[in-house]
């Protein structure tokens, strides 16, 4: 047998022809799938394409508000204090020493400056009795002149060879207690011409001053 005539056999036979219908349907169903994805696909992307957004950033501008301007306010002046009332200056009176029974009066001293000098009185080295060169006028107390207490206070002191004051004491005083502080820084400043016996500086002990403390209508 002929190899056409096996050919033609072959191509005759029912069997082939049944594999050929076979890979034919197949063939068929496999590119119907094919094109059945492809379709999805397609309108699928479709879908995204409508429903998302355009890619892309996005900026906010976020609007900040100018700073509140503050006032400030200018204070209002304070009212000034009314001035204090200046110290009245208390009289001093006379003086006495008592040394042996002797009392010597000393005339009463006019002060209107803290200081008061007697110019007339030099120191000398001749025999004499001590004199004041120098006294201090004491400040008024504020408690005593703010609510208008007057009253005076008699001190008792040494004045020394040298004419300073040393010890003073309180001997007397109305009010009590008042102004005996004031009184005794006073006298404390107080400088004497001292007493001078045969040439020789004398201590004078228990000279005694008064200090009256008044004010002024």
């Amino acid at each position: 047998m002929s190899t056409s005539a096996i050919d033609k056999v072959v191509r005759n036979s029912p069997v082939n022809g049944f594999v050929r219908a076979v890979v034919a349907v197949s063939v068929g169903v496999v590119i119907t799938i094919l094109l059945y994805w492809l379709m999805s696909a397609l309108v699928a992307a479709g879908k995204n394409a409508l429903t998302q957004a355009p890619a892309g950033r996005i900026v906010d501008f976020v609007r900040v508000p100018d700073p509140p301007q503050l006032r400030t306010e200018q204070p209002k002046p304070q009212k000034p204090d009314k001035p204090q009332i200046a110290p009245q200056t208390p009289q001093m009176q006379s003086e006495a020493v008592k040394p042996s029974g002797n009392t010597v009066n000393i005339g009463a001293l006019s002060v209107d400056s803290d200081l008061a000098v007697d110019t007339s009185a030099g120191l000398s080295a001749s025999d004499g009795e001590y004199l004041p060169i120098v006294k201090v006028a004491p400040i008024y107390p504020r408690r005593a002149q703010s609510r208008g207490i007057e009253g005076w206070v008699l001190l008792s002191f040494t004045v020394t060879e040298t004419g300073s004051v040393i010890d003073p004491v309180v001997v007397d005083a109305e009010p009590s207690g008042v102004f005996d502080t004031a009184a005794k820084k006073a006298v404390e400043r107080f400088k004497y011409k001292p007493r001078v016996i045969n040439g020789q500086a004398q201590v004078v002990r228990g000279v005694e001053h008064l200090i009256t403390f008044k004010l002024d209508d």
